[in-house]
């Protein structure tokens, strides 16, 4: 054995270009079916994170701009929903909808504590805020019924902030008092940050924040759970009839979709999911065709390489080579040439997803709502796909030297001595 690879390694150095270029048509091909499919987890990925992030049957409602002239208006009028609409949505909507609830949001705020501080977001929120955004608790709890009754000073906070507030031990913070600008706020909950960690909002009681800032006539979102409504076309006729109402209160035209803008997650999740599938199957026909095309081309300086060694099988059988044993050479050239160059093109794969992972693997996006989706998330491909498409392509250049081989191999002496 240690004769037949002194053999092809003597060969690989006197023909450095064809070995070259075999070995770059292996790599090539497994690098980008690997790139290829890591940069589609990646978005995949990012999509199945923010879908996970929401209750999927849920919507988000908020105020836009008037498209069209209605009632003597002029288009172009600012919808800010408010109370009157938050009401309308519970009672005329009430056989679809599971929990209602609202928001509402002061930028710029400084929490500190002996010292210590943050800026933050501070979001006037009800109850079902954490059921529907899938706020997990690190500890205590979320806000209340009661705490929205009675205006209490109460204050959810980010694990992150919390660890800004008191670097010792920042779970102590739940029942103790911090600042919230001048007021005193009783901290009754850590949240777990997110993925990003970005996690910048605070969460109070809705009426609390209200009262303390006096945003009696500040926009709101409206946030509500909903069921029976299973079909995409269901939820069309939902959101169509539910723009109608809402925009009635405000005076916009009934066929208006601008004035009134909604989030409905459910639809998201079907497109997500639609779309997900679509790049699944277009990543492996691109990846595919790729790998194939690296199959050729190793089948091509194979053949060329077989072709220009004729002679040199032709002097082989006349001082009594046996066929096997020129098989053989071929055989196990073909396997380490494809097997070295396809571990280089795994680890290259491997190496460009994880850069993929470090710069362009938390990519977040404002949707313009108050809350962030990720982009790209995780973009890797499981070993157990690199492995099979390196056996896959060691197989294939197996093949395209076995062929060739065979023939040259039961060529008789003196025509392979003739071939140019």
């Amino acid at each position: 054995m240690r004769d037949i690879l002194e053999e092809i390694w003597a060969t690989a150095r006197r023909n450095k270009l064809r070995t070259t270029l075999t070995g770059f048509a292996v790599a090539w091909g497994i690098f980008m079916l690997i790139f290829l499919l890591g940069a589609g987890n990646g978005l995949i990925n990012g999509m199945m994170n923010n879908s996970q992030s929401f209750m999927s049957n849920s919507m988000m409602v908020g105020g836009g701009l008037t498209s069209k002239a209605y009632q003597g208006l002029k288009p172009g009028r600012r919808v800010n929903l408010n109370d009157q609409d938050l009401n309308t949505t519970a009672h005329r909507f009430s056989q679809n909808i599971n929990t209602i609830g609202a928001e509402m949001q002061q930028e710029g705020v400084v929490v500190s504590n002996n010292g210590n501080y943050v800026s933050s977001t501070l979001n006037g929120v009800y109850p079902n805020e954490a059921e529907i955004n899938k706020i997990d608790m690190r500890a205590g709890r979320f806000i209340n019924d009661i705490d929205n009754e009675h205006s209490r000073k109460v204050l959810v906070i980010s694990e992150n902030q919390a660890k800004e507030l008191s670097p010792r031990n920042y779970l102590d913070l739940v029942g103790k008092h911090v600042k919230v600008g001048n007021f005193s706020f009783q901290v009754v909950g850590i949240s777990k940050s997110d993925d990003s960690g970005m996690s910048i909002d605070t969460y109070t009681a809705y009426t609390t924040l209200r009262k303390m800032y006096g945003l009696k006539e500040q926009a709101i979102n409206i946030i509500f759970s909903f069921q029976g409504l299973k079909t995409e076309k269901e939820n069309d006729d939902f959101e169509k009839q539910y723009k109608q109402v809402i925009n009635a209160n405000h005076r916009a035209a009934p066929d208006d979709e601008d004035a009134v803008w909604i989030w409905n997650r459910f639809t998201q999740a079907m497109q997500m999911d639609q779309g997900m599938s679509f790049i699944r199957t277009a990543l492996w026909i691109v990846g595919i065709f790729t790998l194939l095309s690296g199959i050729v081309g190793v089948s091509n300086i194979m053949l060329i390489s077989v072709k220009e060694r004729t002679r040199e099988f032709g002097i082989r059988k006349a001082i009594g080579a046996k066929p096997w044993s020129i098989l053989r050479l071929v055989i196990i050239e073909s396997i380490i040439i494809t097997t070295f160059f396809g571990y280089v093109g795994m680890l290259a794969g491997i190496a460009a997803n994880q850069y993929m992972d470090a710069t362009l693997g938390h990519q977040s996006m404002d949707v313009g709502t108050g809350h962030k989706i990720t982009t790209f998330l995780d973009p890797t491909v499981g070993i157990d796909v690199c492995i099979e498409a390196t056996i896959l392509m060691i197989i294939a250049g197996t093949i395209a030297g076995f062929i060739p081989a065979r023939r040259a191999a039961h060529i008789h002496p003196i025509e392979a001595l003739r071939a140019e």
